[in-house]
């Protein structure tokens, strides 16, 4: 095996986007700090809905490559090199929103086997050998198929993965504290009179929001960082809008959503370094840092 740096973060997510919306000031502040970043995506999202007008016509395995491109971009601005689809190119399909026939093609992830896709993410984690690892919770944050799926493989593979020699000493779920959620809507409203878009989200919209004494670990980004974020998620354009001042973004749904330059995490395998009233500023915190 190559050897690979002291510090190694296994990020699992279900389409190309996830990474950036979810963790992506995580992402470059570790790359930058020479720690080995691993993300694995899980499908293409060939059943993702397009915004530019000029690019609707992708569909489908059309759709699936330009996000694959859109990927490459986006891990460009955020210095990552090593990101994987899981089982390989094309192996799981987008699996569509929750409820809709497309959940029922054999193809798509939410029909595939855990234990099968969990083992090729085992796979990943014994090559790389990471000491933190980041996924959805239960809900896949807000219950999208391909998000719980995605929760259920990782969580699986974390078992696999020690039933193999390698046990992740830590697991953290994305979050976002409640609080933090309803204090950026407030601004958005009371700062900008008129949206660029239809309307603004509910707080209830955002993935992965909690109470606040739920988080347990929160990556403060630099402009540098959060510049990068913003760039990644602009990388994605079949699927995100930015705002020019990067204060909130909005998917397809023409809802507009606070862009956090701030990420928050949950512990839930594995125990923090830190007292038990402060949040961790370090996901890595308690690791030894040459443990292989």
């Amino acid at each position: 095996m190559t050897e690979l740096p002291g510090r190694r973060l296994l990020l699992v997510h279900a389409h190309p986007d996830d990474e950036s919306i979810n963790n992506g000031a995580t992402m470059a502040r570790y790359a930058a700090e020479g720690a080995h970043v691993t993300l694995v995506t899980c499908t293409l999202g060939e059943r993702g809905e397009v915004i530019p007008p000029e690019l609707r016509h992708l569909t489908g395995a059309a759709l699936g490559e330009r996000r694959r491109r859109e990927l490459a971009a986006a891990m460009a601005e955020l210095g990552v090199r090593d990101f994987r689809l899981l089982g390989g190119a094309g192996r799981y399909g987008d699996s569509g929103m929750m409820g809709l026939p497309d959940n029922d093609d054999p193809a798509c992830f939410w029909q595939a086997d855990v234990d099968e896709a969990a083992a090729s993410l085992a796979e990943v984690i014994l090559e790389v050998c990471p000491q933190v690892l980041v996924t959805y919770d239960e809900h896949g944050g807000y219950g999208h198929p391909d998000h719980i799926q995605a929760h259920r493989v990782a969580m699986r593979a974390v078992e696999l993965a020690e039933d193999a020699g390698w046990r992740v000493p830590k697991v953290y779920w994305n979050r976002v504290p409640r609080s933090v959620a309803e204090a950026a809507f407030a601004r958005l409203r009371e700062e900008l009179a008129e949206l660029p878009f239809a309307e603004s989200a509910a707080v209830a919209d955002v993935p992965g929001v909690v109470d606040d004494d739920r988080v347990t670990a929160e990556i403060e980004a630099t402009a540098a960082y959060a510049s990068a974020k913003a760039a990644a998620m602009r990388a994605h354009a079949t699927q995100i809008e930015v705002a020019p001042d990067e204060r909130f973004f909005a998917l397809s749904n023409e809802l507009a959503q606070p862009l956090f330059a701030t990420e928050y995490y949950e512990l839930v395998l594995g125990e923090s370094a830190d007292e038990a009233d402060k949040r961790a500023t370090d996901l890595f915190a308690g690791i030894d840092a040459e443990v292989a």
